[in-house]
């Protein structure tokens, strides 16, 4: 995948989250969960582009090891919802699974770099 592609994905990624969390009523008890989700959703493209201007392999390594955290973050948030809500759940199980799919670039990405840092 071309890291055009994925700085595509995962911004389109942390926006779907943020539109998906303008449709949760306005309360403490999930805002709590929608700012969450919202701060790690962003991150995930953040430090994904972030790791595109790495200094070194082991720079590379360590912002691509946030973005893998941010990501399964931003899941398992997603998950608390989809177990709160019963509305919305299409749109949570679609940005679940774009999660999960980026999740697994990411990692297949760190053990690449791993390997070829040798």
């Amino acid at each position: 995948m071309a890291n055009k592609d994925l700085k595509d994905r995962t911004k389109a990624f942390a926006l779907r989250s943020w539109k998906l969390c303008t449709c949760f009523p306005k309360s403490r008890e999930y805002n709590a969960y929608i700012n969450q989700l919202i701060r790690s959703s962003s991150s995930v493209g953040a430090n994904y582009r972030a790791s595109q201007r790495a200094k070194s392999r082991a720079d590379f390594i360590n912002k691509l090891k946030i973005v893998e955290e941010e990501v399964d973050e931003s899941m398992f948030f997603l998950e608390l919802l989809m177990e709160i809500s019963k509305e919305h759940q299409t749109e949570m199980k679609a940005l679940h699974s774009e999660g999960n799919e980026i999740l697994a670039i990411i990692v297949s990405s760190i053990k690449t770099a791993k390997l070829n840092r040798n």
